[in-house]
């Protein structure tokens, strides 16, 4: 054991002091980015600039494994190259497992569109009755105009489950403000309610870096998420087994409206990893002219079912479903073993905050060690008990090995009560 002098105390005290949260790996040689690989395929032109993503956050882009935190390729040691795809971030991972095969830049902020609505039937999908029968109002229809709409009409009656059905087969984005406002309550204010609900959601899950501000995906100020994020979204809604019986429906019927003469009509699933893929189990696809292509899909092989994310792709050479083909038979082809992170579960996500009892695992395993892993008192500051207990450690603890542990760790986070109203 390392003894303590005034001396090296001090300068631990201050090293304490002024170790900023926010950049925890400051003082660690940063590992060269591996380039994701990409097809050799000119760029599209005329396409509009990209949202400004939020500024990295190290410890949340450390969320699920330190190997996770790059904006470059991440896979197995040893792991054969995976397929050159124009998406701009990916991850594949297991559905049961949750472990992290593989991924590019899986925590780097992007755009979602309609990937977008996993997250509405993550947070809402077992609140509502799907034999109820609602009735559409006129703000179910305000959408952008020219943006996907599986044909509801004011006025007519449908049952909650086709309402599910056109949203997750036909991305309907009224379905979608018909089931955000039915889940709000059904009043005026029902959407902005739901909105609020998904980002609470999202926080529950460990999806810190999504922030939903239409219920839809279409596109808002300040709507963000990740391959990361959208793989827990995805292991959450892939649990309710409605959500897996309606992504896995290959048409629905729209039934007919007699009291206002409109006639039932058939829809398609566009998802075509369904009718493509062998063990295909469903997903979502997702487009606007901003985000780009997106996409979430999951198949089954030899008893493994695995979950892939992809955001900010183009549709040539391959489209958003087959460059996710592609790197669903890139995950089966690895061991079963093979992990570079790790999806974590809402209960690791509450063990951390302390949301069951008020504490967090490491204060009922050390309780005199608490102030060093509560929040800063300023921006990027510990608080002064934090920075005393923090010396103490350091006197005795490796500074590279304590700050590799500090990455591990993430700030209280608590969903904010404001509604956050969406964009039309």
């Amino acid at each position: 054991m390392i003894r303590s002098t005034p001396r090296r105390l001090a300068a631990a005290l201050t090293v304490a002091l002024f170790l900023p949260l926010a950049t925890p790996t400051a003082s660690l040689a940063a590992a060269p980015e591996v380039p994701c690989p990409k097809p050799d395929v000119a760029k599209p032109k005329n396409i509009p600039a990209r949202p400004v993503p939020p500024p990295d956050n190290p410890v949340n882009s450390a969320v699920g494994g330190d190997a996770l935190a790059t904006h470059g390729l991440i896979v197995p040691a040893g792991a054969r190259k995976p397929p050159p795809v124009t998406a701009t971030t990916w991850l594949v991972a297991d559905l049961d497992t949750g472990e992290v095969l593989g991924g590019c830049g899986p925590h780097v902020y992007q755009t979602p569109a309609s990937v977008q609505k996993t997250l509405l039937a993550a947070a809402v999908i077992g609140d509502l009755d799907p034999k109820q029968q609602m009735t559409v109002q006129r703000s179910d229809l305000e959408i952008e105009p020219g943006s996907s709409a599986v044909g509801l009409v004011v006025g007519g009656k449908y049952q909650i489950s086709t309402l599910w059905l056109g949203l997750l087969l036909n991305s309907g984005n009224d379905a979608a403000n018909a089931l955000a406002r039915l889940a709000g309550g059904g009043g005026a204010d029902g959407v902005a309610k739901t909105v609020a609900r998904m980002n609470a959601e999202a926080q529950r899950i460990g999806a810190f870096q999504t922030r939903a501000v239409t219920p839809s995906g279409l596109d808002g100020r300040g709507q963000f998420t990740s391959s990361y994020d959208l793989a827990l979204i995805a292991r959450v809604a892939f649990a309710n087994p409605d959500f897996r019986r309606y992504v896995l429906a290959r048409n629905a019927q729209m039934p007919a409206q007699p009291h206002l003469k409109k006639k039932g009509f058939q829809f398609q699933n566009e998802n075509r990893l369904l009718y493509n893929y062998p063990g295909a189990l469903g997903g979502k696809t997702g487009f606007t002219t901003l985000a780009r292509h997106s996409y979430v899909g999951a198949a089954e092989r030899n008893g493994r079912r695995l979950v892939v994310t992809l955001l900010g792709a183009e549709a040539r050479p391959l489209r958003g479903w087959q460059q996710g083909a592609a790197l669903l038979d890139w995950g089966f082809a690895l061991p079963r073993d093979a992990s570079v992170g790790k999806l974590i579960s809402p209960e690791e996500v509450a063990a951390e905050s302390g949301t069951a009892t008020g504490t967090t695992r490491l204060e009922k395993a050390a309780p005199q060690a608490a102030p060093a892993i509560r929040p800063p008192a300023g921006p990027g500051m510990l608080t002064v008990a934090a920075a005393a207990t923090m010396a103490i450690v350091l006197t005795g603890t490796p500074l590279l090995l304590l700050l590799t542990q500090r990455r591990r760790r993430r700030p209280v986070r608590r969903p904010s009560r404001a509604p956050v109203r969406p964009v039309r």
